[in-house]
């Protein structure tokens, strides 16, 4: 009788032995699971949809300040179009770096943008840089960002090839483009 209580109890200890190495296992496949780059990225969406808008960005082309902007909003453009950002004058080749912390949706050349990038970050909004003369080095989509990180540089390309290099600014949401001027005039002194 006690032989059977020991083969028993050996059973049921490897058997919890066996279902330990199998929790252990799908925990150390879940750590890794979470600290992959596409979680991560789920992560940063989920976080910067339920984060608000931010009032104040910095200045996205490096060196210049606030006060240096005009407000270009609304501006006639041709064809019936209103101006739908900023336009931020600077030397080609200026840096030109995301004012939010974000996840770039676009790198490409195409359109009145010409090269272009696009960074949704918080409030669900996306940042458009626009007329860039280069995109930095590795820029992808995907790519996570904070504010400060190099997109690109100040140039003149899409619709506004031979005139002055500068960085269009725009930002959108699901309820269309928002004047960045104000914005970037709340947070004077800041860099991103």
């Amino acid at each position: 009788m006690s032989s059977r209580r020991s083969k028993s109890l050996a059973r049921r200890v490897a058997r919890i032995a066996w279902n330990l190495l199998w929790l252990a296992v799908a925990g150390l496949a879940l750590l890794w699971a979470w600290q992959h780059p596409a979680a991560q990225r789920t992560r940063l969406l989920w976080e910067l949809s339920r984060s608000p808008a931010p009032d104040a960005l910095p200045v996205p082309v490096q060196g210049v300040a606030a006060q240096r902007i005009a407000d270009t909003w609304g501006s006639a453009r041709g064809n019936g179009r209103g101006h739908e950002g900023v336009d931020i004058f600077a030397p080609r080749g200026t840096p030109v770096a995301s004012t939010t912390r974000g996840i770039v949706t676009a790198v490409r050349e195409r359109g009145l943008g010409g090269r272009q990038v696009w960074v949704r970050g918080p409030g669900n909004e996306w940042h458009y840089y626009a007329h860039l003369d280069d995109w930095a080095p590795g820029l992808a989509v995907g790519d996570m960002v904070e504010a400060g990180t190099l997109l690109g540089t100040v140039g003149d390309t899409g619709n506004a090839r031979g005139t002055p290099p500068h960085l269009h600014y725009g930002i959108y949401s699901g309820s269309g483009a928002t004047n960045p001027f104000p914005r970037l005039q709340g947070a004077q002194g800041r860099s991103p």
